[in-house]
């Protein structure tokens, strides 16, 4: 199936140590594009001073009649440790699936009062009140200048055979060449304004709001990576 992480989402730390995290992960190979249902697109995670934010999205370029998967689970998989040095951690699973009708079942860890099921198009909430689920059709969020991305690439592989490359395999740029590929980065490939490709595109999402306390109870630091994986027969 798919996995993608985000590091980290810094929780009950008080206002200052607010923080957020994303990944993104687009334009999967032929393999992946065969369950679209399955292909995620995008992890986001973020807090409030109580509560914490989790989205996943899939199904790239979602049309009407797009569906979650009845054969898979939709998975954040949640650890929290005391800071960063800390090697004990402690793990916490969201595990959500739908049937054909795409009521969503949502298990937040063991708790069965954070338990929530039913049809989210709306929202729904556990009975403990700590869980809250959305799911539903949306814009996708992301924006990624594709022409632009594909002209420095064009220029970057133009340029492989005279580049030199330091320990780490990256290579070595002065500051003029570094400035002219990140301007391109800013412009289409003829040199008008950025444009997003996602502009217009659909994707389907799981939203979750959980009180802060259900994720952290092995400290304040919490990281978060999500997957989808298909369910046994």
């Amino acid at each position: 199936m798919k996995r993608m992480l985000a590091v980290l989402v810094l929780s009950a730390l008080g206002p200052a140590w607010q923080g957020s995290a994303f990944a993104a992960d687009h334009l999967d190979g032929a393999a992946v594009k065969t369950d679209a249902a399955t292909d995620i697109n995008d992890l986001y995670a973020w807090s409030t001073s109580d509560k914490i934010n989790l989205v996943m999205t899939v199904f790239p370029q979602a049309g009407a009649n797009a569906k979650f998967s009845a054969a898979a689970a939709y998975v954040f998989h949640t650890s929290s440790r005391a800071n960063f040095a800390a090697t004990a951690s402690t793990a916490l699973d969201i595990i959500c699936t739908f049937d054909a009708a795409q009521k969503v079942s949502c298990w937040v860890g063991s708790d069965k009062t954070n338990y929530v099921s039913g049809d989210a198009s709306a929202s729904i909430t556990s009975s403990s009140g700590k869980v809250r689920v959305h799911t539903g059709r949306h814009d996708d969020p992301f924006f990624f200048n594709l022409a632009g991305f594909n002209k420095v690439r064009e220029i970057v592989k133009g340029a492989a055979a005279s580049l030199t490359f330091d320990a780490n395999g990256c290579p070595a740029l002065d500051a003029a060449t570094s400035g002219v590929l990140v301007n391109q980065l800013k412009q289409t490939a003829t040199g008008g304004a950025a444009a997003n490709f996602f502009a217009g595109l659909n994707t389907l999402a799981i939203v979750l709001q959980i009180d802060k306390s259900v994720l952290t109870a092995g400290g304040p630091l919490m990281s978060v990576w999500a997957g989808t994986h298909r369910l046994t027969p």
